[in-house]
């Protein structure tokens, strides 16, 4: 097959294709990198130039690469804002990669107004970063993700897309669920490739005797992410067990050095408020680390895990998480069996071989 996938979301589109080619699939990737993360592309999309004139020409630029690319058996968008065109001309292209090739999958890998309207609707999760213990919360960032998502330019493009799509494909519970009462009949979950073949896993072997928690902070999604409260946590944890614990915080960096620092970790902290390990949870469970994020059962019932459930759920609250944590300071001979479990989790769930595999299956349905 000859396939486009369009965007990137912390490398989901590039391991996707590594795993099409092993397969013996002509895969072609056009996306800006996913921003300060630089991500390797084939079609390089990025906008450089943010004054007027510089801008109208990269729009061009964008929009021609997009609409000469055609002939796809399968095209595959990130998520509606699928460049960082205005959302208009997002949906102006949509309409020509429809027409010029064979299918057109959208992604509900992210931020978009089926997913905020589930999070809004205060039945369909039981927590969300909008809604805890039945409190609906307010703060700038997540009324800055309501004004772009609802009742807007993007939601008519959101809703045009799903609707005109011939299939849409969800990475996580969360947004499985979002989609799920309105496309059932042509939404399908498929879990996060990861390339196993890259991560050397470093499984740990004995108790440790000071605990290294890793915790990465992205300044313009942390309090999105819930990283914000976490941090508190993990700070509070190493007021009182200093002599026990280690904090290992970076920020904003690019993929290689983020892994990098990473290794040095026992305990990586990820997302607050999701149901679900994303990207971030699942490279550190596949190189052998403890994870701290969502893991509800909803979201192993869903892959159809029965047994393994190495991930240490913690519901949004600074508290919860303190209490995680210090679980783990005060029980660090369960590291050792939690890390080996967080590899098998990610080799059976998630190798990218055999996500590319689900993909393939769904797209040729």
């Amino acid at each position: 097959m000859r396939i486009l996938l369009i965007g990137e979301y912390s490398r989901l589109h590039l391991t996707l294709a590594e795993g099409l080619k092993v397969l013996g699939h002509s895969v072609t990737l056009m996306s800006d990198g996913d921003d300060f993360k630089n991500y390797s592309r084939d079609i390089d999309i990025k906008r450089r130039r943010h004054d007027v004139m510089g801008i109208l020409s990269e729009y061009r630029s964008i929009f021609r690469r997009v609409k000469n690319n055609y002939d796809y058996d399968v095209v595959q968008l990130i998520n509606p804002r699928f460049t960082t065109l205005n959302i208009r001309l997002n949906s102006i292209l949509f309409n020509i990669l429809k027409k010029r090739n064979k299918k057109i999958i959208l992604g509900a890998f992210g931020d978009d107004s089926f997913w905020l309207r589930a999070c809004l609707d205060n039945k369909i999760f039981r927590y969300s970063e909008f809604f805890i213990d039945g409190q609906e919360q307010k703060a700038d960032h997540l009324e800055a993700i309501k004004t772009m998502w609802l009742a807007s330019a993007h939601e008519k493009a959101n809703v045009k897309m799903a609707k005109e799509t011939d299939g849409i494909v969800a990475c996580l519970y969360e947004y499985y669920e979002a989609y799920k009462p309105h496309y059932a009949e042509k939404l399908q979950y498929i879990p996060l490739p990861i390339n196993l073949s890259r991560i050397e896993p470093s499984i740990l072997r004995e108790e440790p005797q000071r605990v290294k928690f890793f915790i990465g902070i992205n300044k313009d999604r942390t309090k999105i992410k819930g990283t914000d409260i976490m941090l508190r946590a993990l700070q509070r944890l190493h007021e009182k067990y200093p002599d026990s614990t280690e904090i290992i915080k970076v920020e904003s960096l690019g993929y290689d050095d983020y892994l990098k620092k990473m290794r040095e970790a026992h305990v990586v902290l990820d997302q607050l408020y999701s149901y679900t390990p994303a990207m971030n949870a699942l490279l550190a469970m596949a190189m052998g680390k403890v994870v701290v994020s969502g893991g509800e059962t909803e979201m192993y019932d869903l892959m159809g895990e029965t047994s393994n459930f190495p991930i240490i759920n913690v519901q949004p609250s600074e508290d919860d998480v303190f209490n995680r944590l210090e679980f783990l300071v005060m029980s660090k001979e369960c590291l050792p069996m939690l890390s080996e479990k967080s590899r098998v989790f990610v080799e059976q769930h998630h190798s990218h071989i055999d996500v590319a595999k689900k993909y393939l299956d769904f797209w040729n349905k």
